[in-house]
């Protein structure tokens, strides 16, 4: 059996145990022995971080060729449309080559806990709200597609990686699940669901 720890990474902490430059690390939340970051998370973004102590679990979760979906909840510059989300999906060309979104729609702001500090507002321009979904994890890749369609993101928090979730976990904080350790052989694909009420717009789906 592998340990999985599920945290909510604050912004402005980096993810990894030690820093040179005496920025917050993982270590200022965590204390258990033996466990590595699956993968990352950017510094000024929010949310789902996975911790575990098993080198086959680690590369199922961080290793592009696996495929596993990640959520983002991205609050964005300018008036979100369902046509922007299917830019989204169709694709758009990013300088390190194209980049797609899995699922992309238009949310209402979700229950989150305050930012600190919080981002800049100016009443003169709108903001909203979109989940996107990818299964890659290109450095600043959602930030990058949704500035390619002209909604420059404002605050990213990262709601879900396969089928785990952020979801009542504080910033900061952390949950510890015991999995069994995964057999990897070949490439997999999870559509992770969300538990996030509100507004049921519809989910914009690539096009056959």
């Amino acid at each position: 059996m592998s340990k999985l720890l599920l945290f909510n990474k604050p912004f402005h902490v980096l993810s990894q145990f030690t820093d040179s430059e005496a920025r917050k690390t993982l270590s200022e939340f965590i204390q258990v022995k033996g466990v590595y970051p699956a993968g990352r998370l950017d510094y000024d973004s929010e949310g789902l971080l996975l911790l575990t102590d098993d080198g086959q679990l680690q590369a199922l979760i961080s290793n592009p060729k696996y495929k596993l979906n990640k959520t983002y909840w991205a609050q964005v510059e300018g008036t979100a449309t369902e046509a922007q989300c299917l830019e989204l999906i169709e694709g758009v060309s990013l300088k390190d080559g194209p980049a797609s979104a899995v699922s992309c729609r238009l949310m209402d702001p979700p229950n989150l806990w305050p930012r600190v500090p919080p981002i800049r507002e100016r009443q003169s321009v709108a903001d909203s709200w979109i989940e996107l979904t990818i299964n890659e994890g290109r450095n600043r890749q959602v930030r990058r597609m949704t500035a390619a369609v002209g909604l420059p993101t404002l605050r990213l928090v990262r709601a879900a990686i396969g089928d785990w979730k952020v979801t009542d976990i504080s910033p900061g904080e952390f949950l510890v699940e015991t999995v069994a350790t995964p057999a990897v052989k070949k490439p997999v694909s999870k559509r992770p669901t969300s538990k996030r009420a509100g507004n049921k717009k519809p989910l914009v789906k690539r096009r056959r």
